[in-house]
């Protein structure tokens, strides 16, 4: 059994944790943006391969204390790399660290990447080289005070860049975040589900993948662990192959919309590469122009932020925003992500969940507005206690 962390945002770890258990993994414990676990290489591939809230999957290898970099160097050297690296390999670092001991990452990396080559060095007269882009090993380095961390990376690139979204409208939302949002509404994965700010449509996208149970990363092109040492083809094959089996056909209604023509095109392109093009219907309108389809449903709403408009401004779109709600999405759970708080008290309802998310640096609200006939006379602005 290995024992790792699998890495999340701010608000989504008791989703992650929950991903982990269905996936067999066993001591699965969630901590703050990260959850801790166990499993075999089947488990570890599956959550590379499955998991829709984890941004990478790390196995921790070491750990030691340093208030120097002679000790740091020290540290490194005490870890026999030649376990997880050939001495013609490639290897790339990346440091993490909160510290009083150590101010800058780039040179805690240089440091650690001496003390491996120099141990390659004086073991076989030859060394591995740095490639940041497709190394064979990458290493996370993470120090907190004084505690020296050292981790393999198993995912390589971070698993939100699940390889769809080679063109993106302006502060689109990562696709992390994207699934952690509609995972949190507790959506079912059926029914009807609306987008009518969908930009390069990655809310959209994430949404289909939900609904079919594909992987997230199904189509990725590389994963850290296909070159490790222990690499095992047969185990990872086996995993693909019984997460294919398991999907299944869409049974949702899963539309969107923009204003800009630009937007259609790019999130058309990228639902294509996501191959969940004929699970997803988009259109050119405004969003005073938006309707529910019948039946009720589920809307998620990226808006605008405002952080440089006039609360005047920004304050009448938010509050246009909740009167088409309102007219137009009579039995639909509306939840609206917005850094603006005062923005979104202008809505004119009382979200019945407020949930504190990160979207990028940008500290938000993620809240849920119930829609249904007679909020119209029901409606009360949330307090400044309530957001």
């Amino acid at each position: 059994m290995i024992k790792m962390v699998a890495k999340t945002q701010f608000g989504l770890e008791e989703l992650l944790e929950e991903e982990l258990q269905n996936l067999g993994a066993t001591e699965v414990q969630a901590h703050n943006r990260a959850v801790s676990f166990s499993g075999d290489l089947s488990i570890m591939y599956h959550a590379n391969l499955s998991l829709r809230t984890a941004l990478k999957v790390l196995v921790p290898i070491h750990k030691f204390y340093a208030i120097n970099e002679d000790k740091l160097y020290k540290g490194i050297q005490e870890i026999e790399w030649d376990k997880y690296l050939d001495k013609d390999g490639t290897l790339a670092i990346n440091t993490s660290l909160r510290s009083d001991f150590f101010s800058h990452s780039h040179y805690v990396s240089l440091k650690c990447k001496d003390a491996i080559v120099d141990q390659f060095r004086d073991k076989y007269g030859v060394r591995p080289s740095v490639d940041l882009d497709q190394p064979d090993l990458s290493i996370d380095i993470h120090i907190h005070d004084d505690e020296v961390s050292v981790a393999l990376n198993s995912s390589g690139a971070s698993l939100h860049r699940r390889g769809y979204r080679t063109d993106s409208t302006l502060a689109p939302i990562n696709e992390v975040l994207a699934a952690g949002m509609i995972m949190l509404t507790g959506w079912n994965g059926e029914g009807n589900y609306y987008d009518p700010m969908c930009g390069s449509g990655t809310l959209l996208i994430e949404a289909a993948m939900i609904a079919k149970n594909m992987p997230p990363n199904l189509y990725r092109e590389r994963f850290g662990f296909e070159s490790w040492k222990n690499f095992d083809k047969g185990i990872f094959e086996s995993v693909k192959a019984t997460a294919i089996k398991n999907m299944r056909p869409s049974k949702a209604s899963i539309a969107g919309s923009d204003k800009t023509f630009k937007a259609i095109e790019i999130t058309r392109e990228n639902a294509e590469r996501a191959h969940v093009a004929e699970d997803i219907t988009v259109s050119n309108k405004r969003f005073e122009e938006a309707k529910g389809p019948e039946g009720g449903g589920l809307m998620i709403i990226n808006p605008p932020y405002g952080e440089r408009l006039p609360i005047e401004e920004i304050g009448a779109f938010y509050k246009l925003m909740g009167d088409i709600m309102k007219k137009e999405f009579n039995g639909y759970d509306v939840w609206v992500i917005s850094s603006n708080i005062p923005a979104l008290k202008k809505v004119g309802l009382a979200p019945s969940k407020r949930i504190p998310l990160f979207n990028g640096a940008l500290e938000c609200r993620y809240h849920k507005f119930e829609i249904y006939k007679g909020t119209r006379d029901k409606r009360k602005l949330a307090t400044e206690e309530e957001v």
